[in-house]
């Protein structure tokens, strides 16, 4: 693992027994970002000792990051094998895309009913800032910030989905957060930013002069890429 930015290591070594909240969410954002950025592959085990050692915090407070990570879907913990960074196979993406084809599908059904196929101005502008903010990541002469990207592609679909003003399917969609950036972290090499700003402009479009289909056929699109094919 690389060094971590020793900001974050506990001024006088090692942290009291009972874990902080804040040195928790700490190291839980740290290994969390490592993972949906690729520094941390499919399947490597994290240890509890070299992450206490490596953060300066209690093994109580990196095991309960651990379990944070494991309810997010982005580590799984099995006996014998301890915990490890989720391995992202077929049967786990087809069914994380069966679980959003239902969530997001049902989600356009209903704004459509609302809204009819023209939308209201209100009701698209978060995902229209969503693609402007994407798109500004373009504009800057770095390497593109992939992560934030992704996050942003996340908030996107976020936003289709906040459409149908349906607050239980809102909140089912919002609860796929992480795992659904680990999805797309895959799927990141079958994408430029441009293509990727282009698909989903054509995609806010579609979901309110088709409807249903339009999202269904654009998660399928998706599964065949890591499948591929």
């Amino acid at each position: 693992m690389p060094p971590f930015d020793a900001g974050v290591r506990a001024s006088a070594g090692r942290e009291p027994a009972g874990p902080s909240p804040t040195a928790v969410d700490r190291v839980t954002d740290a290994l969390r970002a490592e993972i949906l950025s690729g520094a941390l592959a499919a399947d490597e085990p994290l240890r509890e000792e070299a992450a206490s050692e490596r953060y300066g915090v209690s093994r109580h407070t990196v095991r309960a990051a651990f379990q944070r990570l494991v309810a997010e879907r982005l580590a799984v913990a099995a006996p014998y094998r301890g915990v490890r960074v989720a391995s992202f196979d077929r049967a786990t993406i087809t069914a994380l895309q069966q679980l959003r084809a239902a969530l997001e599908v049902e989600a356009v059904r209903i704004a459509r009913e609302r809204y009819g196929s023209a939308w209201p101005d209100a009701v698209t502008a978060p995902a229209r800032a969503a693609l402007e903010r994407m798109a500004a990541l373009g504009e800057e002469p770095a390497e593109v910030d992939w992560l934030e990207a992704e996050r942003i592609h996340a908030d996107f679909h976020g936003a289709l989905v906040a459409a149908s003003g349906s607050p239980r399917i809102i909140e089912a969609h919002a609860a796929l957060g992480s795992e659904l950036l680990l999805f797309l972290l895959h799927v990141r090499p079958h994408y430029t930013l441009d293509t990727l700003v282009a698909e989903h402009r054509a995609l806010l479009d579609d979901v309110q002069t088709r409807g249903p289909d339009a999202i269904r056929e654009h998660l399928e699109h998706s599964t065949r890429l890591l499948f591929g094919g």
